[in-house]
C-alpha cells in the first residue's frame, strides 16, 4: 500500500498532547502579544488548525517581523535560506534564551 503524502503525514507523535494539556488552548496563549523583533519558538498546537505552520517548522526559533491580522509574520532560517511564514499566536511560545 502506498504511503500517505498529505500535509500532516508523519505527525502522530508531533501533534500529540499530554493528558493535562488536551482541549482548547489557554486564553493567555491566544491573547499574548509579541512585539516586532521578539524571538519565539514555533510549537504547533493541534487543537487549532487555522494558520498552523508546516511540520518542518515545529520546534524552530524564529523572529517576529510584524503582526498581520490575527497572526504574526515570523522569519525562520532554513538551511541557507530564510523563510517568512504567517502563524497565529496559539502556535508560538516566547523564547527565553539558552541561559548560558
Amino acid at each position: 500500500m502506498r504511503g500517505s503524502k498529505g500535509y500532516y503525514a508523519g505527525t502522530r507523535s508531533l501533534l500529540k498532547k499530554a493528558t493535562r494539556d488536551k482541549g482548547k488552548p489557554k486564553i493567555r496563549k491566544v491573547l499574548r502579544d509579541y512585539p516586532p523583533g521578539a524571538r519565539v519558538i514555533i510549537k504547533m498546537d493541534s487543537s487549532t488548525q487555522k494558520s498552523m505552520p508546516h511540520k518542518r517548522f515545529h520546534g524552530k526559533i524564529a523572529t517576529v517581523k510584524d503582526k498581520r491580522g490575527r497572526g504574526y509574520v515570523v522569519i525562520v532560517p532554513q538551511g541557507k535560506s530564510v523563510k517568512e511564514i504567517i502563524v497565529r499566536s496559539e502556535h508560538l511560545e516566547p523564547y527565553m534564551g539558552s541561559g548560558a
